[in-house]
């Protein structure tokens, strides 16, 4: 993804580069899926590191590869390998307490994505910026869709599971500032170049070559 972007090009596709980094950045969100689960007695939703790397990783990326590496991750949990919380794999998850969540993964990387995105490519990252654009994303996006599932799998008790979410609050916040810590880290020391191929658009194509004629004449 960008920091800066040429006045003309666009890209498009997906090169080999950014299909490395989609399933090195999906094995990252697995590793931090299975380094372990905090279960709480109020929830059957254990606290585990997985909605740090929903964050980070299309914040680094974009939404197009962010949203890919997250899709990989979640189709190779929902294939039956063990990914997910507990070690729990297959598409058994999507009938439990916590399936909300898991879904609201990949609209979370699309909305921090795209977010990122439009704010890197007029001008640079901005911590504060981007602090809010995890919050609305990792926060609030995955929060609309997994506590009503929560509170549906509760017994249609979306109050209780809303109220139970407040625990979950103060680390899914500080995953949010550490997510934008290391990406505006990231962004000044190594910008990870835009998704796909530069394409030059014909427009300013011919523009320039009209404007090398006016000189010639």
């Amino acid at each position: 993804m960008p920091t800066t972007r040429t006045a003309g090009v666009r890209y498009t596709g997906l090169t080999a580069r950014d299909l490395a980094l989609i399933a090195v950045f999906a094995a990252f969100i697995a590793v931090l899926s299975i380094a372990g689960a905090i279960n709480l007695s109020f929830s059957p939703v254990p606290i585990t590191l997985q909605t740090l790397g929903i964050m980070l990783v299309p914040a680094l990326l974009g939404w197009k590869r962010g949203t890919l590496a997250v899709a990989v991750f979640l189709a190779l949990g929902l294939a039956g390998l063990p990914l997910f919380a507990g070690g729990a794999g297959g598409l058994g998850v999507l009938a439990g307490p916590s399936a909300g969540f898991i879904i609201s993964w990949i609209p979370a990387a699309l909305v921090i994505g795209y977010l990122t995105d439009l704010m890197v490519r007029n001008g640079r990252y901005r911590l504060w910026a981007g602090l809010a654009v995890n919050i609305l994303g990792g926060l609030l996006v995955v929060y609309a869709i997994g506590v009503p599932w929560l509170g549906a799998a509760m017994g249609n008790d979306h109050l209780a599971a809303l109220t139970a979410m407040v625990a979950y609050m103060p680390g899914d916040a500080a995953k949010a500032v550490i997510a934008a810590l290391i990406a505006s880290a990231v962004y000044r020391a190594y910008p990870i170049p835009p998704a796909g191929r530069p394409v030059i658009e014909e427009d300013t194509a011919a523009e320039g070559a009209d404007a090398a004629k006016g000189e010639d004449a």
